[in-house]
């Protein structure tokens, strides 16, 4: 795989909720550490992802914000 993106994180899918249109796919990078992204139900079923599976969380965005309380 190639790509332009440069902050892809690999891991494990951990759990998928399913929805009536999109699905929640939580990836766990390291125990204790996870990302979730929403995807559509055809876009989980074309890649394949199931729990247990390996899956790259790729993210590519010009903002990225950070809070503290």
């Amino acid at each position: 795989m190639k790509i332009s993106a440069r902050n892809n994180l690999v891991g494990k899918i951990k759990a998928i909720e399913e929805g009536s249109v999109n699905n929640e796919v939580v990836i766990e990078l390291a125990p204790g550490v996870e990302i979730t992204s929403v995807v559509t139900k055809k876009s989980c079923e074309q890649l394949g992802l199931t729990v247990g599976g390996d899956a790259y969380a790729i993210i590519k965005a010009s903002n990225v914000m950070i809070a503290v309380d």
